[in-house]
């Protein structure tokens, strides 16, 4: 028995360190690329959400990254589609959020999409908006789409690159003590 929590003891110690749900700030720039042309999907699914929790008010947070949306949009080259920061828990199980811009018409945006993430080494990122024409009637006729899976660095602004859409996002941790910073001289 003394050797059964031996064992177990070591197999605990030598264990993977588990990442705890921790909450975090995220950020993002939906972007056009002016210089490339737009390719037309079908239109978005009506259950374009699905299974994905809706942003509530309360965890909506002011976008930091307004710099960048000031040179993006400066540059000529990009048209800036969508830019939303808020605040979510993330952990080992993947967590999805429905993002969205515009004025809803039967169910549907102007702009919208899901994100899913699941933190790691790095936090992998799975993107799927749809950028919508949306005729008199209210019904989607055609959609842009952006669909990109990636792995990112928290805390620095990753840029995922699809073709004529492009999303530009930063998932820094609220709890986690920022990294100190480089000195500018080094001592001898």
């Amino acid at each position: 028995m003394r050797l059964f929590r031996s064992v177990t003891l070591l197999l605990a110690l030598a264990a993977p360190t588990a990442f705890a749900d921790d909450t975090y700030q995220v950020e993002m720039i939906l972007v056009r690329q002016n210089a490339v042309p737009a390719i037309v999907s079908r239109a978005a699914p009506e259950d374009w959400a699905a299974g994905a929790q809706r942003l509530g008010n309360d965890s909506q947070r002011t976008p930091a990254l307004n710099d960048v949306v000031s040179k993006l949009t400066a540059s000529g080259e990009y048209t800036v589609l969508m830019h939303k920061a808020w605040q979510q828990t993330l952990g080992e199980a993947p967590a999805k959020v429905a993002v969205s811009e515009g004025q809803e018409q039967f169910g549907q945006f102007p702009i919208e999409g899901t994100l899913e993430m699941k933190l790691g080494r790095f936090t992998d990122v799975t993107a799927d908006f749809w950028v919508n024409q949306i005729d008199a009637n209210g019904l989607v006729t055609a959609s842009e789409r952006l669909r990109q899976d990636s792995h990112t660095k928290n805390g620095q602004l990753n840029y995922l690159d699809n073709g004529h859409l492009a999303l530009l996002i930063k998932i820094t941790s609220l709890t986690a003590p920022a990294p100190r910073e480089a000195p500018e001289v080094v001592p001898d």
